[in-house]
């Protein structure tokens, strides 16, 4: 599929591919006759890992770094039992990171729906107590 539909099917802009691109976490599977890239399921899959990982605050280089052990782990290749096992401690490390960012942003948006709530409340008192003035005579 072109940059396009992957574009829409990712929710990320064409620009943000284009980036992603250029920093090395994606790279087109083929180009067209007229150059256009070309991208795969697989290369939509791993937009979205990095996609996910994004608002989770991960680097570039952390991306980068998860999405090689990915492919690595993926790659078919025969690996010795301690680097399988090094690949899997760091993929875990990730988890890990994951896990603890998403308890981070549960705490940060119970306090924001804490405080919206409690905003609510003074708004609602204020409109209670509101009482229309009669009109005085002079």
């Amino acid at each position: 599929m072109q940059i396009g539909e992957v574009a829409e099917r990712t929710g990320l802009s064409l620009r943000t591919i284009r980036y992603y691109e250029e920093v090395g976490l994606i790279v087109p599977s083929a180009r067209s006759q007229g150059g256009f890239r070309l991208y795969t399921d697989g290369d939509v899959e791993r937009l979205q890992v990095v996609k996910r990982m994004k608002p989770l605050e991960f680097s570039l280089e952390q991306m980068r770094d998860l999405l090689a052990i990915v492919d690595r782990l993926a790659s078919g290749t025969r690996l010795t039992k301690a680097e399988r096992e090094r690949l899997l401690d760091t993929l875990a490390g990730y988890r890990e990171a994951v896990h603890e960012r998403c308890a981070a942003l549960r705490a940060q948006l119970a306090t924001a729906e804490e405080f919206a709530a409690s905003l609510t409340g003074h708004m609602d008192a204020l409109q209670g107590s509101a009482t229309p003035r009669a009109a005085t005579a002079s």
